[in-house]
C-alpha cells in the first residue's frame, strides 16, 4: 500500500525540512527555478547534509534561459552550493520539473518550485516507499548522472 499525502505552500517546508533532516544517504531536488530568498533559508539544512556526509544533488534550469533577474540569481546560488559541496546538474531544453527523491524512499512530486517558491499557490504529494522513488528515480533515467546503487 502507498501511503501518500498532500502539502500547499504553507505546509510543504516544514514537513519537508524534517524529511531533509532524517536523510543518510542521499537528496535529489529537481526545482526550474532557484531564488536568493528561497536559497538563503535551505542553505543551512544542506550545509548540515553535506557536513553529515550526505549527497545532495540539485537539477535546475540552465541559468541563462531565464529572465536577466533570476538568471543572475540562479547563477549566483548554483555558485553557493557548489562550493559547500552540493552537485549541480544543469538541464537545457526550458526543464520544468518539480520533485525530490530523498534517499530513494520518499518521493515528493507536484508544481511548488522547491528552491524558488515564495509567493505562488502549489501543491505537492509526499509518497512515502522505495517503490515509488526508485520508479521515479529510473522513469527520469537519474542513473546516467548519479550512481545506482543507494
Amino acid at each position: 500500500m502507498i501511503k501518500s499525502s498532500l502539502y500547499d505552500e504553507k505546509t510543504f517546508y516544514q514537513k519537508f525540512i524534517e524529511d531533509l533532516s532524517t536523510c543518510q544517504k542521499e537528496v535529489i531536488i529537481e526545482s526550474p527555478f532557484i531564488s536568493t530568498e528561497r536559497a538563503k533559508r535551505l542553505y543551512p539544512t544542506f550545509e548540515k547534509l553535506v557536513k553529515q556526509g550526505v549527497r545532495v544533488y540539485v537539477l535546475t534550469r540552465d541559468p541563462r534561459e531565464h529572465s536577466q533577474s533570476f538568471e543572475v540569481q540562479s547563477e549566483f546560488e548554483i555558485r553557493r552550493f557548489e562550493v559547500l559541496g552540493v552537485q549541480v546538474f544543469i538541464c537545457t531544453g526550458n526543464h520544468h520539473r518539480k520533485l525530490a527523491i530523498l534517499d530513494r524512499k520518499i518521493l515528493w512530486e507536484g508544481s511548488l518550485n522547491i528552491l524558488s517558491q515564495i509567493k505562488s499557490r502549489e501543491i505537492m504529494r509526499r509518497i512515502e516507499g522505495k517503490k515509488s522513488a526508485l520508479e521515479m528515480f529510473r522513469f527520469l533515467k537519474l542513473g546516467r548522472f548519479i550512481k545506482e546503487g543507494v
